[in-house]
């Protein structure tokens, strides 16, 4: 009780003193620009944070102004040169463990596998759009198939064994904060299986900051390694920043983060799940659970490609414990299809696995305040011998946790200025001719992009901020 009260009185003392997590950036240096959490952590005594101070500092005071385009869900036709290159995607899959005994490409293929784990787990977003404010649907039995009244009764005992419904309606909004460590274990290939060594040394630390706040706003940083990703909602619009692509607007419908999914916010996760199936049982370590399965829309789906990637499913399962009522396994299937002029398809499978462990109460709510997650990014459609499977592994564990924070506001999410501006135009009716030059703009880029591809694929730096969810 004594440290939750120091960390209000903490909090309160630096709102008053206009240090909220989204306070204006303009007229402020770089140097000077810090969330409320950098001296919250300093002054907390006693209490050992091993997050990185570049975790701490907000990111739109730190950002240079730069020219900004939406975030694509596919290969980035800007990624060409040497420098951007040397930590893509392909070039990742496709590196030659023969040459990594120097320390040059061993330094090159580290950073390569910082910005593949950065790229799938540093801010994945969830399947579909959803909304707190939306009461969940009332448990029907009468012209309902068994499988959707099974699932709503399933949601029903989990809201119960999650601290109950009115207590989850009374958060307006949630901080957590967490450390974490990834690694990028293996690659699979047809005729050989590399291996990471030494992976306990190789694996990377960090420490993530959410915040959250009704209805639909979420920023959360992630610093891994020495590198950091952030990214947020402003309820309207979805960002990201990471170092290597700068900041960039997700396409499609404003979704929740993944990772408040997993065993941090109750009430999201409930709504999530509000249209799902009840597929069958299934026994996790020993436990027996209820699987609920949720799969995306094809409108969701369409509004999420472009050019020549496709977004061809992502399906989304739950499941749920029999015996507590809790969510213990969070899994998510991500298929992505890229054509290219001439060439054969293309197809990326992401999955991610997410084991959520260590359940216990704050302020009347169950969290999840460990758990693991286990990716498996899998690459085919080729001739067989290019086929790769490349798996990924993150731990994290979850430091504290708080609700209904006081001065926390709307100002806390305003997305980077430059997006607020793009997405401001986007959304004006442009003249018919300029409709033409731009559709002929678009083309003219996708038709670059694809020549690229078929020169050379090893010089295409896939950009992963958004391709798998």
């Amino acid at each position: 009780m004594e440290r939750k009260q120091g960390f209000f009185s903490a909090l309160k003392e630096e709102v008053v003193r206009g240090l909220s997590p989204g306070k204006s950036r303009a007229g402020r240096s770089p140097a000077r620009s810090r969330s409320p959490m950098t001296g919250l952590m300093r002054r907390r005594k006693g209490h050992h944070v091993a997050i990185p101070e570049v975790l701490i500092a907000r990111s739109g005071s730190l950002r240079p102004p730069e020219a900004l385009s939406p975030l694509r869900e596919g290969p980035d036709q800007g990624c060409s040169g040497d420098a951007k290159t040397e930590g893509g995607w392909s070039h990742w899959m496709k590196r030659n463990p023969s040459v990594s005994g120097s320390s040059s490409s061993s330094s090159a293929c580290k950073r390569s596998d910082l910005r593949l784990l950065l790229g799938v787990l540093g801010a994945p977003l969830a399947p579909v759009h959803v909304t707190a404010n939306e009461p969940l649907p009332h448990l029907s039995i009468k012209d309902t198939p068994i499988e959707t009244s099974s699932a709503q009764y399933i949601l029903q005992q989990y809201l119960a064994a999650s601290g109950g419904l009115k207590i989850q309606n009374s958060i307006h909004n949630a901080y957590a904060m967490g450390k974490l460590k990834m690694l990028a274990s293996d690659i699979e290939t047809p005729d050989k299986v590399i291996k990471n060594r030494s992976s306990s040394r190789s694996a990377e630390s960090g420490g993530f900051v959410l915040w959250q706040m009704n209805p639909d706003m979420w920023y959360v940083e992630l610093a891994l390694g020495g590198s950091k990703v952030h990214a947020g909602s402003n309820g309207k619009l979805v960002w990201r920043h990471t170092p290597w692509l700068g900041a960039h607007a997700a396409k499609g419908p404003v979704r929740p983060l993944r990772r408040a999914l997993q065993g941090l916010d109750p009430r999201t996760t409930a709504s999530m799940f509000a249209n799902a199936r009840c597929i069958g049982e299934k026994k996790i370590n020993g436990e027996d659970c209820f699987i609920l399965k949720l799969c995306a829309d094809p409108l969701t789906l369409k509004a999420r490609s472009e050019g020549p990637a496709e977004i061809i499913r992502h399906v989304l399962f739950g499941y749920f414990s029999q015996k507590t009522g809790l969510l213990v396994v969070l899994e998510d299937s991500h298929l992505t299809r890229i054509q290219t002029n001439g060439g054969d398809a293309v197809y990326w499978e992401t999955t991610i696995n997410s084991y959520l462990d260590d359940y216990r109460p704050i302020e009347g709510i169950m969290i999840a305040h460990s758990g693991r997650s286990v990716v498996t990014l899998y690459r085919f459609g080729e001739t067989a011998m290019s086929h790769t499977k490349t798996r990924m592994e993150e731990a994290w564990t979850i430091e504290e946790v708080a609700f209904n924070i006081p001065g926390l506001s709307m100002d806390c999410f305003i997305p980077p200025a430059e997006l607020r501006l793009d997405s401001v135009n986007e959304g004006r009716e442009l003249p018919q001719g300029s409709m033409a030059k731009t559709a002929a703009s678009r083309r003219a880029k996708v038709a670059t992009l694809e020549r690229s591809y078929d020169s050379n694929v090893n010089n295409i730096a896939w950009q992963m901020d958004d391709m798998h969810v």
